[in-house]
């Protein structure tokens, strides 16, 4: 039974991944190999949006329907997306592209706050919930690999279109399965009940907000989860488009930073979460944010090298699998922070309070990324560096000085049990 629950949701965060992937990686080398500016590339990060609003139709997903209706309308919808996604021409169909981006990034945005209900009712004890996260990050950053990395190293081959008419099958695949998993057998028993629940609370939102921004810690962790990723998320987005105009082809981006890098993002996020059985979240996070900051000047100093050469590539190489590893090791410490924070809430908005920060997180990251492109464009590659660099030195002293005087500090010494 165990095992059938952990197939159920490894196939549902395997294909969330999927429109992160491509919207990530393979879109803006593709972009950039049609003649598109980096400031039109760098706007499709915009699309995201929806994921920074889906607190806002998450009660109705929770309180309306079964996870099982809303699962398979919304992966049959990403389906069809994909078919119709196969007919553009992205040359020169740039706002049929985006349309298509936008639609995905809604439906899988609804599918995952159905995949997390689902997630949350089926795994029972620490065994489970254990399994079952890493379940969900290895299977999301699989679909990343398999999207971004994956195709992009064979689309010269197979082509825009066919790549959509796979990725509609493989959606169509998973509608079928979740439709007929026994897993959910009895789901619409226990949740009639609990959508009446908490009813008061949906009426008078601003209570609700207001217990939010009163539990201990929340101002410093909504400040943290907005800001820590801007200049990693500027040079992880630019650098592969950097390596594209002077060092590497598409194909070869495809493979070291679509496969190569996310394995060892994947292996940062495992690595991450062993560290964390070992020492405190205080002393790991000092650490690690200064090595962020080393590896950004590494990679910044790269920008000067505009000749190609084997030398070069190899440090192209290491520099990304540097920036990825550690890109994996501190989302796990984030949201590993985040959910301290969030169990110091009151139980009845615990959930409410996790999601609330999980969506800060999220609009962080795409706020940054939708501007990082016209940066580049304005004032080029060296000088947004720098910005980028100061941007990550910042945010390594705004974590050393919550450990010594803030937040964090009761955790710098604290070991883990």
């Amino acid at each position: 039974m165990m095992n059938d629950k952990l197939v159920f949701l490894g196939l549902l965060y395997f294909i969330q991944g999927i429109p992160y992937g491509l919207q990530s990686s393979l879109l803006p080398v593709y972009l950039r190999g049609a003649g598109h500016s980096l400031t039109r590339i760098s706007l499709t990060k915009i699309l995201y949006f929806p994921w920074v609003l889906k607190v806002l139709w998450a009660p109705l997903v929770d309180r309306t329907g079964t996870k099982r209706c809303w699962l398979v309308g919304t992966v049959a919808g990403l389906s069809l997306t994909c078919l119709v996604s196969a007919a553009i021409s992205p040359d020169i169909q740039y706002m049929g592209v985006a349309g298509s981006l936008l639609a995905m990034n809604v439906l899988a945005s609804v599918q995952d706050i159905a995949a997390d209900g689902a997630a949350v009712r089926l795994l029972r004890g620490q065994g489970e919930l254990g399994l079952g996260n890493t379940v969900q990050v290895v299977g999301y950053k699989a679909g990343s690999v398999f999207a971004g990395g994956g195709l992009l190293a064979v689309i010269d081959v197979a082509g825009w279109g066919w790549m959509f008419v796979l990725l509609a099958c493989v959606y169509g695949g998973v509608a079928l399965f979740v439709w007929g998993a026994p897993v959910l057998d009895g789901e619409s028993a226990r949740g009639q009940g609990e959508g009446r629940r908490g009813s008061k609370d949906v009426m008078q939102p601003w209570k609700v907000w207001r217990k939010l921004l009163s539990v201990p810690g929340t101002p410093w962790t909504m400040f943290y989860v907005l800001t820590y990723k801007l200049g990693e998320q500027g040079a992880i987005t630019m650098f592969p488009l950097f390596l594209l105009d002077h060092h590497m082809t598409a194909r070869e981006l495809g493979v070291w930073n679509g496969v190569v890098a996310m394995a060892f993002s994947i292996c940062g996020s495992s690595v991450g979460g062993f560290l964390l059985s070992q020492y405190s979240i205080g002393m790991l996070m000092r650490r690690v944010f200064m090595m962020r900051t080393v590896s950004m000047v590494f990679q910044s100093s790269l920008l000067v090298v505009l000749e190609p050469s084997p030398l070069m590539k190899g440090m192209a190489v290491l520099s990304l699998s540097l920036q990825h590893f550690i890109a994996g090791l501190i989302t796990t410490l984030t949201f590993t922070t985040m959910m301290n924070c969030t169990q110091r809430a009151e139980e009845s908005i615990q959930a409410t309070h996790y999601s609330f920060l999980a969506t800060m997180e999220v609009l962080g990251k795409l706020s940054f990324s939708a501007l990082a492109g016209g940066m580049v464009d304005t004032v080029g590659f060296p000088i947004a560096f720098i910005l980028f660099l100061f941007l990550t030195s910042s945010s390594a002293l705004h974590v050393w000085r919550a450990t010594e005087t803030g937040v964090l500090k009761e955790q710098l010494k604290e070991q883990p049990q």
